[in-house]
């Protein structure tokens, strides 16, 4: 079967709110569960691709679902091209922009059709894109955290071999964070790379401050210290102190990420596979990351992110947040801190049972 012998016959999405291991607390909420659209673009010559969108909020399952289903008569009947695809999208959408739902829309799109053609020849989407099965070094993914109550997860996690961990905070006062990230690092000792959060929660002269504080636990980043769309205030946070910057789940393509990088936003580069547009806009953001010498880490959707992490020059860490892990049949693979891309295409098939329990 080549390339041009596969034709999309229809796209669909499905709701879905699946439990969390572990309910995620941030500086601004808390997440119980994790609202997911998944989504399936079915070939004429019978090859179905798979991905699924991480909606933050309920709220946004059904307006999700239907902007993703408005798009099926802009596909059907059309080559699984991914790259002419996304070119032809953008072109129709060029006035209304790309960035909210629709640039979350058109991401999954973009994964679901490479996961096609990976499939369509049997091999994992590394392979497809030129790169080896290998495993990534990888990182836990914590809320805000209790050191106590929290304790037994966190030895958890490094007895399954994680050796590097983030957490949330900003969610209270400076003195908290202090705490926090001291009480942690005692607990994890001194080869343990720990990664904080603000998530966009202060404002420069907070940040600074709190940051210079924290500075004295040896970490790995802070990440989005201020808000996201606050380019010049990343950069003077990061002028500011020693400690990389960390940023990138919010850049909406490729053309965002080249803005931070010239405003110099960050040390280091964290797109999201939803909103960088996809594995087409993902390999946009490597070359652009490599050119500028920023290592390179994911932002959750794991099971993506092992295979393009992969095929990035500057690869860094994949994030472990596990959203879809009860509704696969075969979660993402996770042994001594490491991710190891499955296959074929993604490497992901619906566990249907699963899916039905969890219809939202």
């Amino acid at each position: 079967m080549t390339d041009d012998s596969l034709t999309i016959r229809s796209l669909s999405g499905r709701a879905v709110k699946v439990p969390l291991g572990r309910p995620m607390k941030t500086a601004v909420g808390e997440l119980q569960g994790a609202p997911l659209v998944l989504i399936d673009i079915e070939t004429e010559e019978g090859v179905t691709g798979r991905a699924y969108i991480f909606a933050y909020t309920p709220l946004m399952l059904r307006p999700l679902v239907a902007v993703v289903e408005a798009l099926s008569p802009l596909l059907a009947g059309k080559a699984v091209a991914p790259v002419e695809r996304a070119r032809e999208i953008e072109g129709t959408f060029r006035l209304l922009g790309r960035q909210g739902l629709l640039g979350m829309a058109l991401s999954v799109i973009d994964m679901a059709l490479w996961d096609i053609l990976a499939r369509a020849k049997d091999l994992p989407l590394v392979g497809l894109l030129g790169g080896a099965v290998k495993p990534t070094p990888a990182y836990d993914s914590y809320g805000v955290i209790d050191p106590v109550r929290d304790r037994k997860d966190i030895e958890a996690t490094l007895d399954s071999g994680f050796r590097a961990l983030k957490i949330k905070i900003g969610d209270a006062g400076l003195e908290k964070d202090v705490a926090t990230v001291a009480a942690l690092r005692e607990m994890v000792g001194d080869d343990i790379r720990i990664m904080v959060d603000f998530n966009q929660s202060r404002t420069v002269p907070e940040a600074i401050r709190r940051i210079e504080r924290l500075a004295a636990f040896d970490l790995e980043w802070v990440e989005e210290p201020v808000p996201a769309e606050d380019l010049n205030g990343h950069a003077e946070v990061r002028a500011a102190t020693d400690v990389p910057i960390q940023t990138g789940e919010n850049w909406w393509f490729a053309q965002d990420m080249a803005k931070a990088i010239d405003a110099g936003a960050s040390d280091l580069a964290m797109p999201d596979v939803m909103k960088i547009g996809g594995v087409t806009g993902w390999l946009k953001a490597a070359a652009l990351a490599e050119a500028a010498s920023l290592p390179v880490s994911s932002h959750a959707f794991v099971e993506a992110s092992a295979h393009l992490l992969a095929v990035t020059p500057t690869a860094h860490w994949l994030e472990v947040l596990d959203k879809a892990r009860p509704i696969l049949q075969r979660p993402a693979l996770i042994e001594n801190g490491m991710v190891t891309p499955q296959g074929p295409g993604l490497g992901m098939e619906w566990d249907e049972a699963a899916v039905a329990r969890y219809a939202a």
